[in-house]
């Protein structure tokens, strides 16, 4: 039988992927974050490095982790999911070890960084974004448990098809 026009082609759902719903938006954001951060960073190593040597090259570094969690969530898969996980963790740790140092020694952070005071010039995006990260990772997880298991597939993917008629 033929798929239905709209549906998903068989073997090709994509319900637990990156490929749409909130899985698209993590990838544009961190995207959008890597592409921020690294200009930022760029421009400020370049003309003011002796300002702010710290600050500067964890704006560096902050844009480093933005890009391998974009790769690792455009990416998809196990393994892409596996980077995507530990550049989260990454992002998370140093926003909150970045963020509680600024506050307790500001003469260390004499400019801002992508992850000073949590994230505050950013909106607190940068303390959200792992978070959101983490939880969407193991949604997507739980997914692929219950795929192995034979469970219910995911909502919105193609009804399996009808065998062959015999006789």
């Amino acid at each position: 039988m033929p798929d239905r026009l709209g549906a998903p082609a068989a073997g090709g759902d994509d319900a637990g992927t990156t490929a749409r719903g909130p899985g698209r938006v993590l990838v544009a954001v961190y995207g959008t974050f890597a592409l921020a951060a690294g200009a930022r960073a760029a421009v400020q190593l370049a003309t003011q490095f002796d300002e702010a040597p710290v600050a500067y090259l964890l704006s560096a570094f902050s844009a480093a982790v933005y890009l391998v969690a974009t790769v690792g969530l455009a990416r998809g898969g196990r393994s892409g999911r596996r980077t995507a996980v530990v550049a989260c963790v990454v992002e998370l740790v140093g926003v909150l070890v970045v963020g509680t140092l600024s506050l307790a020694d500001r003469a260390a952070f004499p400019d801002a960084t992508v992850w000073s005071v949590y994230g505050q010039g950013y909106g607190f995006v940068p303390l959200a974004l792992p978070v959101l990260g983490l939880l969407w990772l193991r949604h997507l997880a739980e997914l692929d448990r219950e795929a192995a298991k034979g469970g219910p597939p995911p909502a919105g993917s193609a009804p399996p098809a009808d065998p062959a008629p015999t006789g």
